[in-house]
């Protein structure tokens, strides 16, 4: 009975230490000097950033889209790509929310409340977010999205409204 006891002891006390919850908050206090910092501030006017999860279908094909569609390469080639994985505690620097930070994957994600997936952030070289949105967009809608955004109609019409007006719907 006492080695059970003393047993069942030692697995509880394993067992709360492995599972001590979510750290990525301490995470960026603890970002290291030498850690590699990937960086997504925008050198062009816009910005594309894609917050995939490692276990999504639908972010595989997204990247797939990506590769292939000849069309959708060619509009992409306009504006910069930036992809994180919420599941990464990889150290990124941005400026999206308009001020620079620097925090881990996850957490950024998390801060952009982007908790589905793939969900698509575009943003303009200042760090302001234009337009969200949250899922797999056909590589035809896509196109005509990024185009959207290039042109600045964000400004004149719901995205929604703009793509029946282009015929992307």
């Amino acid at each position: 009975m006492r080695r059970l006891l003393l047993l069942t002891g030692f697995l509880l006390s394993l067992w709360t230490v492995g599972c001590g919850g979510d750290t990525s908050k301490n995470e960026v206090k603890n970002i290291k000097e030498d850690v590699e910092v990937k960086v997504l501030i925008p050198q062009k006017d816009y910005a594309l950033l894609i917050v995939e999860s490692k276990s999504c279908i639908y972010c595989k094909q997204m990247d797939k889209d990506m590769r292939e569609d000849e069309n959708l390469k060619k509009a992409l080639k306009n504006i910069d790509v930036f992809k994180i994985t919420y599941e990464n505690l990889t150290p990124v620097k941005t400026n999206i929310t308009g001020k620079e930070l620097v925090l881990p994957e996850k957490e950024l994600a998390q801060t952009l409340n982007a908790l589905s997936f793939p969900y698509l952030i575009f943003f303009n070289k200042k760090g302001e977010i234009v337009l969200r949105i949250p899922g797999y967009l056909e590589p035809s809608t896509m196109v005509c999205v990024i185009d959207y955004v290039i042109e600045g109609a964000y400004n004149q019409y719901k995205v929604e409204d703009y793509l029946k007006k282009k015929n992307c719907a």
